[in-house]
Order: C-alpha cells, then structure tokens, then sequence
C-alpha cells in the first residue's frame, strides 16, 4: 500500500480546482471562470485498491496585492515544501509569462517527485503540446508529463498511476470512506460564494466573501436552516449583489440552495443578507474570521 499528501499547485484559472473534483470523484472545492476563486487550502482523500492520496488544492499562485492575497499564496508556497508529491498543473491554452515563471522556480527548490499536469488539452491542437511538454521538462525537470483536461477527464487515470507510483509506502491515513478534513460551515460558505461569482462581474468578485451567521441542523423534518452574510468592501457594490428589488440576491440565493441540497443531501432553508465591511482584504480580524488563516505547516 501507498498513501501520503499530493499538493495541485499552479496559477489562478489553470483548472486546479476542477482537477481536484475530478480526481476525488466528488466536488470539495468551488469551480468558476473568475480567477484566484481558491482563497483556501482544501483537501480532498480519494482511496484506490494500490494506496490512499490526500490531495491538496491550493489557492493560485498570483501577485499579492492586499493581505488576503499574501495569505492566498503564502498557503500554496508553504504546501510545496509540505507534501509527498507536487503536480503544478499548466494552462496548455496559455502563453507562460512572469507568473508560470515565478511558479517554475518555486517548484525547481522542490525536493519531492514534481509532475507536471499540463491541463485542458481538449482545447488545443496536438501539434502544439509537444514544444510545451519540451519546454517545461528542459527548465525544471519533471519526474512526469501528463496531458489532461479536468473537464472532460481525458488521461486523468493516467495521471492517477503516476500519481501514486511516486508516493511512499504507508498505510491508509484516514478511515476508505473518509472525503475531505474540512467542515460543514466551510462548505457552506463556499457555495454560496460560488453563486456570487458566478452571478456577478467586474471587481464585485474579488472584493466579496460569504460569513456562516448560523447552522443550524436538520429537524424532525429534514430542514437544514442556514443563516449567511455576503461580505462587500464599498456601499456601492451592495446593490449590485442585492438587485432591483432583490432580484440578484434571490438568484444567488435560490441556487446556492440548489446546491446546498445536493451537497447536504436535505431540504435547506438559506437566508441569505448582504453587509459592507470597508477594506476587509486587508484586516487581519476579519481575514480570520473567514477562516483564511496565516498558512502553517502541516508536519515537522
């Protein structure tokens, strides 16, 4: 048997967060088109007949440039130094800039078996990922190369295999039937900020976050309530999330509970309010509040 941690690393959009859903088998992390939507460290276990992987989706390694940020990619710097295996996953429909640059040289003073996972395949020309395949192998080095596209799982399972002949020998780290070490506020929080990036455009975004006020669990008859506010950093930005005559936040609202069902496997009654809190990227107090803690360790 084999078993041990697999951190996806890699720049915001790049599919790290589908590529977890997918290789999990369930969804345990959000998925948009908005960039830097990972703001945590999420993990997901999946447990196969050769050994158990712990993977670990990382928030997108980006320019910080308010104390969210910092934090942000302070816990995918410190995941590379912390697991058994490194797969960066790549953008194959992207050109490499300063940011692929950055990552690259992070993951060149990785001691572990690095993979790179060279992502959405589906969505270019063949021809075209052999120079790409060349060119990362040629500048860091890669224990392997695998294609793949998170979206439609094409060679997924042949990254699983390499996957796993990289990770040590050991046995299972958490119980077969064993999904994810986060908790069910967390998720909570995290659907329904789905919907608002979904819902929503321009900077409202970056500039939003999702506070559990109350969970409430289940009756007699099978009603989860939950109470949660969405979090804006300026009065003007508060409409734009509530809508005429509420009409924005009841979208948001009504599918964020669509999935809350689904997730929860229960009816649930969401409330769902809006609140301004100037500059709350930037406060340490409401940072941690949000869960998005100062990036620690995970073993010595």
């Amino acid at each position: 048997m084999k078993s041990g941690f697999v951190a996806l690393v890699g720049r915001p959009n790049a599919g790290k967060s589908t590529l977890m859903n997918r290789l999990v088998g369930q969804k345990v992390a959000i998925v948009s088109d908005k960039p830097q939507t990972t703001r945590n460290r999420i993990t997901g276990v999946r447990t196969y007949p050769e050994g158990q992987v712990v993977f670990v989706d990382t928030p997108g390694v980006h320019r910080p440039l308010h104390r969210l940020n910092v934090r942000m990619v302070d816990t995918a710097m410190i995941a590379l130094r912390d697991v058994d295996v490194v797969v960066v996953v790549v953008d194959a429909t992207e050109r490499p800039g300063g940011g692929d640059r950055f990552v690259m040289d992070a993951v060149r003073q990785v001691k572990t078996p690095r993979i790179l996972a060279l992502n959405k395949v589906d969505q270019v020309a063949r021809e075209s990922l052999l120079p790409q395949i060349e060119r990362y192998d040629r500048e860091v080095g890669f224990a392997d190369i695998v294609p793949v596209s998170a979206l439609t799982g094409e060679n997924v399972d042949r990254l699983e295999k390499v996957i796993l002949s990289h990770l040590p020998e050991g046995c299972p780290l958490y119980p077969e039937d064993h999904l994810t070490d986060q908790p069910e506020r967390f998720f909570v929080a995290e659907l329904v900020r789905e919907q608002v990036l979904r819902h929503t455009h321009a900077e409202l975004p970056f500039a939003s976050a999702v506070i559990v006020d109350r969970f409430e669990e289940a009756d007699q008859k099978g009603l989860l309530r939950l109470y949660c506010t969405i979090l804006v950093e300026r009065e003007s930005q508060k409409p734009i999330v509530v809508g005429r005559g509420g009409s924005m936040i009841k979208t948001i609202g009504t599918a964020a509970r669509q999935e809350l069902e689904q997730f929860f496997q229960t009816r649930v009654f969401l409330d769902l309010r809006v609140k301004v809190r100037a500059d709350w990227r930037e406060d340490d107090r409401s940072l941690d509040e949000l869960g998005l803690t100062k990036a620690r360790r995970r073993r010595t």
